[in-house]
């Protein structure tokens, strides 16, 4: 038995350790802390040498919405769990407001745990229903991150047409969204068709590099796909401050754009969504 293997066992001998009840709870195990729900599932996890660290793959794909935007003002993110892309973008994006929607007390009661800062200027954690939130429309952010998980899964809240309609009128022009979904849901197709429907087609989705999650990105306004060229500029000058595999999502999102245009080659034709300069 190998040291990775050791090291599986007794992380799962940890989160085993819970009764699975819904709350939420923190293992630490292995230089790592982890959020759970129940013990198969990780929430969030955290390396405690580097707590502002991106430690699991599909929250570095989601930070791709900087290659639409590589300067954000107001992020709005649904969910919070452990914090892990707000610590992230606080550090590496100065200029950039920061608020977190979450549901739950409980996880908002965890905050320090996980080394997520007090609210101040800059960061505010709201507890409250992500979907009334969005549907409030108090502002309208530039960059919208959509990662709300419970025990359960993804609330249907959450999902739902009238939802991601929601999120583009609240969404600025030329704003950004980035949805984690689970492709192993059985309604993934239903949830990517919802969005495409809201944004007017004006989406790519691509696949976490190891985790089994896709990035929805949706984008309001007139201007897409990026140009290729453009994509690809912007990886390169985002990635000496942001060594989170930038690069790697530049290319899945360009490859997915390449295929829609093999099995859809008038989609953005006749100035539909196409920008001048694609």
């Amino acid at each position: 038995m190998n040291m990775d293997q050791l090291a599986l066992l007794r992380y799962c001998g940890a989160a085993l350790s819970h009764r699975g009840d819904g709350r939420p709870y923190v293992v630490d195990a292995d230089g790592m802390r982890t959020l759970h729900f129940e013990a198969l599932t990780i929430q969030s996890q955290m390396c405690l040498d580097e707590p502002d660290a991106l430690a699991i793959d599909y929250t570095r794909s989601m930070m791709g919405f900087l290659l639409f935007n590589p300067e954000p003002r107001d992020i709005v993110m649904i969910g919070l769990g452990g914090g892990s892309i707000a610590k992230y973008c606080l550090r590496t994006l100065p200029e950039t407001r920061f608020t977190s929607v979450e549901i739950s007390p409980e996880v908002i009661a965890l905050r320090e745990t996980f080394g997520i800062p007090p609210d101040d200027e800059r960061f505010c954690v709201v507890c409250g229903d992500g979907a009334d939130y969005v549907r409030d429309r108090s502002h309208a952010p530039d960059v919208l991150l959509i990662d709300g998980f419970d025990h359960t899964g993804q609330p249907a809240k959450l999902c739902s047409a009238g939802f991601y309609d929601d999120c583009h009128s609240m969404l600025a022009e030329g704003g950004i969204m980035a949805v984690n979904l689970w492709s192993g849901d059985r309604r993934y197709g239903l949830y990517a068709s919802r969005i495409r429907e809201s944004f007017d087609d004006r989406v790519v989705a691509v696949r976490a590099e190891k985790d089994s999650n896709r990035i929805v990105f949706a984008y309001k306004g007139k201007i897409f796909p990026p140009a290729r060229s453009q994509l690809f500029d912007r990886a390169r000058m985002l990635a000496s401050g942001h060594p989170i595999g930038i690069m790697s999502t530049a290319q899945r999102i360009q490859h997915r754009l390449e295929r829609r245009r093999q099995l859809q080659p008038d989609l953005w034709h006749g100035g539909r969504n196409r920008s001048s300069t694609y």
